[in-house]
């Protein structure tokens, strides 16, 4: 008899020093895929759901499609949506007949405007509509904050491997097949957690080099001599103002509980013994400008914090006022830069290309400072949508909605209507700007442009820049967390667990 196997995914990453909730509009402005859509909707995007079914595909099985929903990082989910999409994902599961397992592609991350761990809840609910003992395995990413109530019965759970994120479809490829093997009786997972009192600035916790690299290569180790089947390292979303938040390992062993949990124990100390150095290297705004509008090629600048990945708004204008304050607009070199503003979109777009415009840009959707009043001329208007080209999420459409460019002086300033991912070229390359004309480029995000930017850049720096994804944790301002907690307090022993 074919195997059949749900799939399912409801994915979204909190952070709460935002002013503003996720809703359903919300997953529907990035995708909200149901039934048979779940199947086809992806196309040729690398991320985890279709790496599910092409393992699924691939070993000639029936793929049962339930719901699948993203919304772009954002504030905490408010509990209608939540129960509105949960209980139409648990519904499909309930009217799909037997299934004899279940994969869930969820974030890690998910708060509730009500209750601080998301994906538990979703976990916990979609095991109830399952008979006992029927598995469970779950993708989950890197920055997820993992809780013991996830790890639940029957249910496995793994995280991505790379930060930058760009094994998002191989995860999902992991995944599945440990539910196949688990299937089989090849394997019996089990599940340890191990954590630390510490985050991460995502600035400085890539998995290629720095300090997390390390730790990562002896989770692989240990994986390649056969003592684990999976170790998932967590640096967790550090905006989140909840408790218990820190450092994650997760650790899954064949039958071998005692093997699962040593090993994470091992990696998250590993970890907390290395938590100085995750420490970012900053530049200040003024340092990044300069750099940029004398350096010779191209300097690219990660503006972390304005991150829409991380939950920002987007539409913070520090670094905006800070370059025509230096003068930017007057240099010889070109600069490019993003600002999310959909009223100043829509009246650039009403003006016209080649049109002169005087806007008041930024700080709408956020509401934390006064707006910037710009003069320039629209030099392209476009719909905002994209396919990402670069590594992470390839192959993803993307839509920043209405998109206006509008030059001030050397100044590009491409003034997009909705907030994503500014992971990918594809930002400023949709809308007519070619890095090759710039000499200076800031980008929303702590880490992942450097993916796509580093091949034409002469060099990569990250700036200590103001907003809601402040990269500098001891400036947050935390109030929930569990104390103490590194950086924000000091820990006079060497050891804590």
């Amino acid at each position: 008899m074919t195997l059949r196997i749900a799939v399912g995914s409801l994915m979204q990453e909190t952070n709460t020093f935002v002013p503003f909730q996720t809703d359903v509009a919300t997953f529907e402005a990035t995708y909200l895929r149901r039934g048979d859509e779940v199947l086809t909707g992806f196309g040729d995007a690398r991320v985890e759901v279709p790496g599910f079914l092409d393992v699924l595909a691939r070993e000639g099985v029936e793929a049962v499609p339930l719901l699948a929903g993203m919304a772009n990082a954002s504030g905490p989910v408010n509990r209608a949506a939540f129960d509105t999409l949960v209980d139409e994902m648990a519904g499909r599961l309930r009217h799909a007949g037997h299934v004899d397992g279940l994969l869930l592609a969820l974030h890690g991350a998910m708060v509730l405007e009500d209750a601080p761990d998301g994906e538990a809840e979703i976990i916990a609910r979609m095991r109830a509509v399952l008979p006992p003992g029927t598995p469970v395995c779950v993708s989950l990413d890197l920055h997820g904050h993992i809780t013991p109530a996830m790890l639940q019965p029957d249910t496995a759970l793994i995280g991505y491997r790379e930060y930058p994120h760009i094994d998002q479809f191989e995860t999902g490829q992991r995944t599945a097949r440990l539910l196949l093997d688990w299937l089989a009786g090849t394997c019996r997972p089990v599940m340890a957690l191990a954590k630390r009192p510490m985050i991460v600035s995502p600035a400085n916790a890539r998995t290629i080099d720095g300090p997390l690299a390390p730790i990562v290569a002896e989770a692989r180790r240990m994986e390649a001599e056969g003592r684990i089947l999976h170790a998932s390292l967590f640096p967790v979303q550090p905006w989140l103002d909840i408790p218990d938040l820190g450092f994650a390992a997760l650790v899954c062993a064949d039958g071998d509980q005692t093997a699962a949990a040593a090993a994470a124990e091992h990696l998250a100390g590993m970890a907390w013994d290395a938590r100085v150095a995750f420490e970012p290297d900053l530049v200040s705004i003024s340092e990044a400008i300069a750099i940029g509008l004398s350096g010779k090629g191209l300097t690219v600048v990660g503006d972390p914090g304005d991150a829409p990945s991380s939950g920002a708004g987007a539409d913070n204008t520090g670094v905006l006022r800070a370059l025509l304050e230096a003068g930017a607009e007057r240099a010889d070199r070109l600069t490019y830069l993003t600002l999310c503003d959909a009223e100043a979109a829509r009246l650039a777009a009403a003006a016209g290309p080649g049109a002169r415009v005087t806007l008041s840009v930024g700080h709408r959707r956020t509401n934390d400072g006064p707006p910037l009043d710009i003069t320039g001329v629209v030099t392209c208007c476009t719909d905002g949508v994209f396919v990402m080209h670069d590594a992470g999420a390839t192959g993803t459409r993307v839509c920043m909605g209405l998109t206006a460019v509008v030059a001030v002086g050397s100044i590009r300033l491409a003034i997009r209507s909705v907030p994503g991912l500014e992971w990918d070229t594809g930002i400023f390359t949709s809308v007519g700007l070619d890095l090759r004309d710039a000499g200076l480029v800031f980008v929303k995000s702590p880490s992942h442009f450097r993916v796509s930017y580093g091949p034409l850049a002469a060099r990569l720096l990250t700036a200590d820049t103001p907003g809601t994804t402040c990269i500098n944790m001891r400036r947050l301002k935390f109030n929930r967390v569990t104390r103490p907690l590194w950086p924000l307090d000091d820990f006079s022993l060497g050891a804590a667990n």
